[in-house]
Parts: C-alpha cells; structure tokens; sequence
C-alpha cells in the first residue's frame, strides 16, 4: 500500500433529489481535492436518499433505481473521478441486470474503472434485495479497498472476511445514528428541532452528536473492527434530518491501532481528512493476529445455528409495528 490521504465527507442528502445529491457530492469531492484528499468516502445511499425509502412502493423504488454500467450517476461519478484525479465512492439504489434492486455502493475511479458492492444485509425495503459477495479491489493510488455498507460492518465475520481477501483500507458508508433503538445504552431518537436550531445553539446538537446516540455508540466498536484486522477505515455517514430521524454525522478515520486519525461531530456537511502512513499497519496487534489464527478451529463460522434470523424480516416488522 501507498501512502494515501483520504477523505470522509459526510452531507444532508434530499430525499429522492439526486440532482441535488449528485451536485453536493461534485463540490464536496472538490472542496476534497483542494486539500490533497486522493479517495473520497460519500455515505450510503446518499445519491437517492434513505430512510423515506422504506415507505416507497416498488414502482417508487423503481423510479429511483439505475444500472451501475452507463447508469447516469456512475457516469457523473465518473467524470468527477477523472476531474479531480481522484477515487469517489457513493451510494444508491441499483437496478441489476436480474432485475432485482439493491443497496449499493460505486466506487469510480479516475482510471475509468467502477467497483461496486451490494449491500449484504439489506433491510430498508421489501423491493430491495441483499447482496450475496465480497467486494475487494485495487484502486489506481495504490491500495487495496474492500467495501461493507453500514449493518454489514455490525457482523465481525464479514470485516475480517475483507482482511482475509487482502483489504488495506475498509470503506464503511453509513446512514446510521439517531435511530430508534431498542437498546437503553446506544443511538435512540433525537429532536429534530435541535438540528433545525443548530446554527442558534450548535452545542445542543453537538452533545447529542458526541453522545451515546452517536459518538459514544460509534466509538463502543467500530475501532474494535479497524484493531482487530489491522485494517485503515474510514466511516462516512449521512448528518442531520433523515425522513422522521436525525442523522448525527461522526464521521472518522481509523487506523489499524483502532485509534482516531481524524473526526468530527459537527452538524454539518463536513470533510473528515487523513493521512494514512502504511508503515504502521505491517506490524499492527491486528495484522499479527491474523498470522496467529488457526482455521482448522473455526468450523462452526460457516455452520448455521439455528439461532439466526433475517435481519430483514426483523426490521419490516419494526417499520410496521
């Protein structure tokens, strides 16, 4: 891996706006540029909204879909790519060959090349199916990037399936915090009202950015997924009014200590810039764990319990309850 400096850039998308999407994204990624950023992490989903998603009918949801290959925003993902000299990652809903739509992640890059990874554990839509591969691939600065999509990040399984395959650097777009969980102890709602005052009374705003239904949360495990794997992550998330939620940014570099590169709990679009140093991740705790492990163990990994459920099930049943 190459020395790299990257970018988490996180902004308040419109709901079903991709025009206006697309065009935050264009300034952002520029405003990136100028600052040396050479990969810039949008969140999930940010081209076509999120969470009003999960009211959509399918023919809504088909309305708001496109191809990844020759699909308009991949291409505009491209142009941008080639403009700034620079790798961009964001999210959508694809239309796939099969016919079936996804949440999903592309990846252009200034060299004409896309990768792109389908969510895994998809849940925001009844129309919207789960991915069902890995997604680790070189881009033109040097590195190798694996992709997970935010709940795909929850399942310690799937980080270390990206180590494995050889990832240096995990992109982990997210449209997370604020939400209505039913855990005492991370996210849980947050006034809209404070976000709308945020410019009157930016501390009320940032104390509920900075605590456990943000930061606080963020910070119980995801270093845990960067340390445990050695790998460098760089975690972008939407910010502020989501439909009937508050979005509350964080978004943070890691490296593969699990320590904090760079952050930022403004409510605000922000641009979160880092330096990876490759130096480091060759002797980190992670790396050498990974040479420590002993597959011959781990049979029941790939063996179902019968205690799982299908995270997609349990969610409709939260959207309808």
């Amino acid at each position: 891996m190459n020395p790299i400096t990257v970018a988490a850039i996180q902004f308040n998308h419109r709901p079903g706006d991709k025009a206006f999407n697309l065009a935050r994204v264009d300034t952002l990624a520029g405003e990136a540029r100028q600052q040396g950023v050479e990969l810039a992490v949008f969140p999930e989903m940010c081209l076509t909204g999120y969470w009003h998603v999960r009211k959509l009918s399918r023919q809504e949801c088909l309305e708001l879909a496109e191809p990844i290959a020759g699909g308009p925003s991949t291409e505009a993902l491209l142009k941008m790519a080639s403009a700034y000299d620079m790798t961009i990652g964001a999210g959508l809903i694809e239309l796939g060959d099969d016919g079936r739509m996804y949440n999903s992640y592309v990846v252009a890059m200034p060299n004409g090349q896309v990768a792109v990874h389908r969510k895994l554990h998809c849940f925001i839509s009844e129309h919207l199916s789960s991915g069902d591969s890995y997604t680790v691939f070189d881009i033109p600065q040097g590195a190798k990037v694996g992709v997970l999509i935010c709940y795909d990040n929850n399942i310690g399984e799937n980080v270390r399936m990206n180590a494995l395959m050889g990832a240096e650097i995990l992109l982990a777009p997210h449209q997370t915090g604020g939400c209505n969980s039913p855990s005492p102890f991370c996210m849980g709602v947050i006034d809209p009202a404070l976000w709308h005052d945020r410019h009157n009374n930016p501390q009320a705003i940032e104390a509920e950015f900075r605590g456990p239904k943000g930061r606080q949360w963020l910070q119980r495990w995801l270093p845990a997924r960067a340390h445990d794997n050695g790998l460098f992550l760089v975690f972008s998330n939407g910010v502020g009014v989501d439909d009937n939620e508050v979005r509350t940014g964080n978004s943070m570099v890691l490296g593969p200590y699990g320590e904090t590169l760079a952050e930022t709990w403004k409510a605000d679009d922000a641009i979160v810039v880092a330096n990876l140093d490759p130096a480091i991740q060759a002797t980190s705790t992670g790396r050498r764990w990974l040479k420590s492990r002993r597959p011959d163990l781990y049979g029941l990994l790939a063996k179902r319990t019968g205690q799982e459920q299908d995270t997609r099930i349990v969610r409709f049943q939260k959207v309808d309850s």
